[in-house]
């Protein structure tokens, strides 16, 4: 019997690499050919085995492996030396036909239509006309992939136009594009987005540079957006341009459009005069620069956002139920972003986290042009409940009066109630720590322009009060904690008209003094009928008390604008849910503290239950029967001995109290990682529907002077025409826009005179130079008078 075999002589150590004949596919598939014949080998096992010609087995054997999941198609096409392509055609023959399908001959298909030799100069002379494969195929009855061959066959080569911004020279040697089969085989000729549809400039204008960011020196020297470029002469079909985005040879799609009656949702155009005076595409242009190329570019998000706003299309997946054919036409393309792609293009954004910069740049704009409404300034903080899995720290919801995990946003808004900026709180932070954070941005703002601060108790702090009149802010708020009641002999009617709007409050005016003296502040106190008084502090001595008390009353625009902000907008939605690391070394109450704090109370609450028992027993105590204190206990021993159980308790739990310190970090305050809820898309998401709600109201104050119920109505009946359908219609560097009439006469003409507004302005189309004309149809008159 032979000697155990050596472990060195199992493998040949001459041999490195497969063996003579065979081809490997991937590390788990080899192919060895010999005397003819070919094996699929898996894992060492034979999976198939077949001659070299036989077609239909080497097929099948090609299509098993990709089924099965043991090579991709591209691993199976270089083994076996053919395309990807040919893979994809051997199944989806098996799929419709099986085995007898593998097997087809070679040749034209047979009971396939042919394109008649006839026919080729057709083919010719619609190409020539710019006109795609697919129009070429639908009106010859045909493939596409037959006019695709056919073209190739003929020599067909695409123009190269002349355009010195767009390196066409390197497409032919594109590897992208040498490989596409599916590219349109001739170019039309370049179609400036600011010219009708088919006509041919002579300048093309020149493309956006292809930066990944701005600067702001150079954006400061271009006043206008240079105008994008379209390679396509059909607004219905932007495939040429999507292909070039593709390639990264373009940017952004220029807007193209095409006349249409009773086009859906096309009212919303009418906001965009007061988007672009928000300058909010040039604060996205100068923060962001770019997003990188793209079909759908900066420019064109921005806008999809601002319009999805407005037209209350509150989340990307709701977008699912609205047409991208009908959302396409109010931006000029053949079909609007969609759901995973508006969500990839948020995600691009928030990558560049200058979010809080975008902001910063959208507030100054608004200090420019409303200087006027920022003499108050009212903040105030918004709760956003969370209720998903993760561990983020609780706030107190006012509205539902419980803490639940939460995130805080701090939002500064005008004296208009119009919002200026918001500001994320650092775990939940309460006013009195986010003001001064927040008033340093103010400052920067307003500049040395001294403005008053309004806000509610939630800022209550004397100390915080002597460091904003150190930075030259006034303080408006109301009076927190006990107060000594004023007399009803000093309160005094008083009566005004500010702002338009009458008042009458019964009031009280006096000097008060905080922080032992040192912190003068003046009180107004507001008297109710009922009694109730409402003590107001400020720092303003210029002012009529009768104004104080306006200006803090005032407070309730925010509050409206929180709460049409998250009905109308979903301002509590989550623009994702994403989570981000957090300061674990910030101090929490410590839970066991608060444990041993719970119990304390309880401990405390049964010592005054049994010492009122025992004081009972005492009160009742009949002298005649029980005449000393010592009978007394004997009497009630079994309560005695439970009251001194309870205080021994108590002591035990107060002395363990006292070993636990009250406050501890975060990091040993839970289980698992310390973490926050992302910040940045959800900051860049409240600041596209603070724009969308600025620009409403500006159209709000536009139709104020012509609609009187403008102050209860004037944002639904704005909403209304927004929302409604539209005639869009292309002229000679016009865009005229003419929506349907509304419910009623009144309001018809109401939206008629902001149309009449609007057009007095010359703003065109982002993108273009199509000059917006807004009109409205007005309703038949009334044949019964």
């Amino acid at each position: 019997m032979a000697g155990p075999t050596k472990q060195g002589d199992l493998f040949d150590p001459a041999q490195s690499g497969p063996p003579a004949g065979a081809m490997v596919i991937n590390g788990r598939c080899m192919l060895r050919t010999r005397d003819g014949h070919r094996v699929v080998l898996v894992a060492g096992v034979p999976m198939a085995h077949f001659a070299l010609g036989d077609r239909m087995a080497e097929a099948y054997a090609m299509v098993t492996l990709v089924q099965r999941g043991w090579a991709d198609q591209l691993e199976v096409a270089r083994a076996f030396v053919c395309s990807p392509r040919t893979v994809r055609r051997f199944q989806r023959r098996f799929e419709e036909g099986g085995l007898t399908a593998l097997g087809r001959p070679r040749g034209f298909p047979t009971g396939q239509r042919r394109i008649a030799a006839a026919r080729l100069r057709r083919v010719h002379q619609l190409k020539a006309q710019g006109l795609s494969n697919r129009a070429i195929a639908q009106q010859l009855g045909v493939a596409e992939n037959a006019v695709r061959k056919l073209l190739r066959r003929m020599g067909w080569k695409a123009l190269e136009p002349e355009q010195a911004s767009l390196p066409f020279n390197a497409l032919s040697a594109h590897p992208k594009l040498s490989a596409s089969t599916s590219a349109p085989a001739t170019l039309p000729a370049l179609a400036p987005a600011n010219a009708a549809i088919g006509a041919v400039s002579g300048e093309p204008a020149a493309l956006p540079s292809p930066t990944s960011g701005a600067d702001p020196k150079l954006s400061a020297l271009s006043t206008e957006e240079p105008l994008p470029i379209s390679f396509d002469t059909d607004p219905a079909d932007r495939r040429l341009d999507r292909i070039f985005a593709y390639l990264g040879l373009l940017h952004d799609a220029a807007p193209l459009f095409r006349s249409g009656q009773r086009v859906p949702r096309a009212g919303v155009l009418l906001a965009l005069p007061a988007l672009l005076d928000s300058g909010v595409l040039e604060c996205a242009r100068d923060t962001y620069g770019s997003i990188g190329p793209a079909f759908y570019g900066l420019r064109t998000s921005m806008i999809a956002m601002l319009m999805m706003a407005l037209l209350r299309i509150k989340r990307p997946e709701a977008l699912k139920e609205y047409s991208p054919d009908d959302l396409g036409r109010l931006l000029g393309l053949d079909r609007a972003p969609e759901v995973k792609t508006l969500r990839r293009k948020l995600a691009r954004l928030a990558a560049f986290g200058r979010a809080t910069e975008f902001g910063r740049a959208l507030a100054q704009r608004r200090v420019t042009t409303r200087g006027a409404a920022l003499g108050y300034l009212y903040v105030d903080g918004h709760v956003r409940v969370y209720h998903g899995e993760r561990t983020i720290p609780k706030a107190h919801v006012a509205r539902m009066r419980l803490a639940m995990p939460a995130t805080s946003d701090y939002w500064v808004n005008d004296i208009a109630g119009e919002p200026l900026f918001v500001v994320t709180a650092e775990a939940n932070a309460g006013l009195v720590k986010m003001l001064p954070p927040i008033l340093k941005q103010v400052r920067g703002l307003v500049g040395k322009r001294r403005v008053t601060i309004v806000f509610d108790r939630g800022g209550w702090s004397p100390r915080l009060f002597q460091a904003i009149l150190a930075t030259d802010f006034d303080v408006l708020t109301y009076r927190k904690g006990p107060f000594r009641r004023i007399p009803k002999r000093l309160f005094h009617e008083h009566r005004a008209t500010i702002d338009g709007r009458k008042v009458r409050y019964s009031l009280a005016d006096q000097e008060i003094r905080l922080l032992g003296g040192k912190l003068r502040m003046r009180q107004v106190t507001r008297r109710m009928d009922n009694g109730h008084q409402t003590p107001i502090v400020t720092s303003r001595r210029d002012l009529r008390d009768v104004e104080v008390a306006f200006r803090m009353f005032e407070r309730w625009r925010q509050e409206n604008f929180f709460k049409y902000l998250r009905e109308e907008y979903a301002l509590d939605a989550l623009a994702d849910h994403q989570a981000e690391p957090a300061d674990a070394t910030r101090e929490v109450p410590n839970p066991r503290w608060n444990a041993l704090a719970a119990k304390l109370r309880s401990a405390r609450a049964e010592i005054t239950r049994l010492s009122a028992l025992y004081g009972l027993e005492a009160f009742g105590n009949p002298e005649s029967r029980r005449r000393t204190m010592r009978g007394f206990k004997i009497a009630n021993a079994p309560k005695s001995r439970a009251l001194i159980a309870a205080l021994e308790c108590y002591a035990k739990l107060e002395a363990q109290r006292a070993k636990v310190p009250p406050r501890v970090p975060v990091q040993q305050a839970i289980d698992g990682q310390v973490v926050k809820l992302a910040t940045e898309r959800k900051h860049l998401t409240n600041l596209i529907k603070m724009v969308a709600y600025q620009a409403e109201g500006d159209l709000v104050r536009l139709l104020a002077p012509h609609y009187k119920r403008a102050d209860d109505e004037g944002r639904t009946l704005v909403q209304s025409a927004l929302a409604s359908a539209a005639d869009i219609e292309l002229g000679d560097a016009e865009l005229c826009v003419t929506l349907a009439p509304l419910s009623s006469a009144h309001r018809t003409r109401a939206i008629a005179t902001v149309c009449e507004a609007l057009n007095q302005a010359t703003v065109c189309f982002p993108g273009t130079r199509l000059r917006l004309r807004f009109a409205i149809t007005m309703p038949d008159a009334d044949p019964s008078g």
